[in-house]
C-alpha cells in the first residue's frame, strides 16, 4: 500500500509533506502512525506545524491524526520528538510509565504552547508531577488509581536567544543549551516525575491568546537548571491556569545594568504584547554596584523607571517586586535602601507592588529553627523555600488586585506567618544536580 501511495504522490503536482499525510489518511488512516515510526516526521516538519498529538499507546492502535510513540523513540533533530536525555519509559496497553523521571521533547518554534497530558496507568496507581523546560513546575502530584485517568492542561513558554536578524541575547556560558539549561533551545521539553509517573497521551498546540507573565530578575527568580537550587520564578507556573504562560527571563548574577547590556529586556520587549505583564525584581546584585553615583535612589531608581516606561509603551502591565531578604535578614536587614526604593517608585509611578521583602521576613521568622531547611546557602533557596516564596507572590497578586488574579489556579489562601509544613512538602527532585553555587549573592 505504501508503494501505491508513493505512485499516487508522484502523479500530484505538489509533493509536499502535508500533502503526503493527507493522502495517507485518505487511503488508510492507520498508516499515518507507521510513517512517523519510520522517521518521516522530521524536525523541519515539526517546526512548520502548530499542533502535535502523541499517543503512548503500547499495543493499542493509535488514534487517527495522532503520532504513535514507541519506547525506542529517542529524541533526535531528524525525528523531531522523542524521549530525551537518555531517559526511557516502559509501555503497557494504555500508555507508558516508569519508576524514574523521564523526559519527552518536541522540536517547536518560539512561542506559547498549551499542553494537555492524559495521565494514568491501566494497571498501577500513579502519582505524576510535571515540569517543563528548566524545571518549571507545571502540575503538582496528580494521583490516579489503577485504570483511572486525569487530564492536565497547562501552557509553556518556549524561546530562543534571537531578537531579530541582527540582534540576540548575550548568553552566559551556562546558558548555551542542553544539558546545562533547557530554556533557550528550539524544543519544548517536558519532565514526568513522581511516584510511578504514567502518561497516555500529549496534545501540544501553539496558542496566540495566552497571557504571558514575563519575569525579569536575578538568581532568586531564574529557572535554576539543577537541583538542589531553586527559585520562586520556576515554581510560579504551577499557580496559574492554562490561560497564562510564565516566561522567565531572569538570570543568575544579573543586576539591572547587566540585564540591559545583555539585551534581555530587548528580548522581552520584542515579544511582549498588550495584556501581558512584566514582573520586575532586582536588588541583590545592584547593591554591589560600585560605580560613581550608583545607588538605590539614583541609578537603580532610574532603571526601574526605564523598565516601567518600556513596558507601558507596549500596552503591557509592569509589576514591581521588592527583593526577598537573605537568610540573615531575619535578624537585620541586608538589602539597605533597595526595597524602599522599589516601594517609592511604585508609589510615584502608580505601579502595582508585591512586597516580597516584607513577606519573606515574615515567612523566615515563622520558620524559626527550621529556616535553614528553606535555603541552600545564605541567599538561594531550595524547592521548599522557593515554593513558599512563590505562594507569597501569588498572595501579592491578589492583594494588588491585578486582573491576572482571576487566572490563578484553585489553591488555598496562604499566610506567610503560617508556612506549609516542611515535613509534608513533596515536590520530587529532578535528576539533574550540581554542587556549583549560582552566580549572585
Amino acid at each position: 500500500m505504501i508503494v501505491e501511495l508513493a505512485r499516487k504522490l508522484r502523479r500530484t503536482r505538489r509533493s509536499s509533506f502535508r500533502g503526503f499525510l493527507r493522502l495517507v489518511v485518505a487511503t488508510n488512516r492507520c498508516l499515518s502512525v507507521s510513517i512517523c515510526a519510520f522517521g518521516l516526521f522530521t524536525a523541519g516538519a515539526a517546526s512548520s506545524n502548530s499542533r502535535w498529538s502523541f499517543d503512548f499507546c503500547g499495543t493499542t492502535p493509535s488514534r487517527a491524526g495522532h503520532i504513535r510513540v514507541y519506547a525506542t523513540n529517542a529524541y533526535s533533530a531528524q525525528l523531531g520528538y522523542g524521549f530525551d536525555f537518555g531517559t526511557a519509559a516502559s509501555f503497557n496497553s494504555n500508555g507508558c510509565f516508569s519508576d524514574k523521571p523521564f523526559f519527552f521533547s518536541v522540536a517547536v518554534p518560539e512561542g506559547n504552547y498549551r499542553v494537555t497530558a492524559v495521565l494514568g496507568s491501566a494497571d498501577h496507581e500513579s502519582t505524576t508531577t510535571i515540569k517543563a523546560e528548566s524545571r518549571r513546575l507545571m502540575v503538582e502530584n496528580v494521583h490516579t488509581r489503577g485504570g483511572g485517568i486525569t487530564n492536565c492542561t497547562f501552557t509553556v513558554n518556549v524561546r530562543t536567544p534571537k531578537i531579530d536578524a541582527e540582534r540576540q541575547v548575550r548568553l552566559k556560558p551556562r546558558e548555551l543549551g542542553p544539558p546545562l539549561v533547557l530554556h533557550w533551545d528550539d524544543k519544548l521539553t517536558i519532565e514526568f516525575n513522581g511516584s510511578h509517573p504514567s502518561l497516555r497521551s500529549l496534545e501540544i498546540t501553539k496558542v496566540e491568546d495566552a497571557i504571558t507573565v514575563y519575569l525579569a530578575g536575578d538568581s532568586t527568580v531564574t529557572d535554576q537548571p539543577r537541583e538542589p537550587w531553586n527559585s520562586w520564578g520556576q515554581m510560579l507556573p504551577r499557580f496559574f491556569t492554562a490561560e497564562v504562560a510564565v516566561a522567565n527571563h531572569a538570570e543568575s548574577g544579573e543586576s539591572m545594568p547587566s540585564f540591559l547590556s545583555a539585551r534581555r529586556l530587548e528580548k522581552i520587549l520584542s515579544t511582549i504584547k498588550p495584556g501581558d505583564y512584566l514582573f520586575i525584581q532586582f536588588g541583590h546584585n545592584d547593591q554591589k554596584d560600585k560605580r560613581a553615583g550608583a545607588g538605590a535612589f539614583t541609578t537603580y531608581r532610574t532603571n526601574l523607571i526605564r523598565f516601567i516606561a518600556e513596558t507601558r509603551q507596549r500596552g503591557a502591565t509592569p509589576v514591581l517586586i521588592t527583593p526577598m531578604e537573605r537568610k540573615s535578614g531575619v535578624i537585620s536587614d541586608t538589602l539597605g535602601d533597595f526595597p524602599a526604593a522599589v516601594r517609592e517608585v511604585a508609589r510615584d509611578e502608580n505601579i502595582p507592588l508585591i512586597d516580597l521583602n516584607q513577606m519573606s521576613k515574615t515567612l523566615y521568622r515563622a520558620l524559626g529553627e527550621k529556616l535553614g531547611e528553606a535555603f541552600q546557602d545564605g541567599t538561594h533557596h531550595n524547592n521548599y523555600g522557593s515554593y513558599e516564596l512563590a505562594r507569597c507572590v501569588v498572595e501579592g497578586i491578589k492583594s494588588a488586585h491585578l486582573p491576572l488574579a482571576k487566572f490563578l489556579a484553585d489553591v488555598t489562601p496562604f499566610d506567610p506567618e503560617h508556612p506549609d509544613s516542611i515535613a509534608t512538602f513533596n515536590i520530587p527532585a529532578s535528576p539533574m544536580t550540581s554542587n556549583d553555587k549560582p552566580e549572585g549573592n
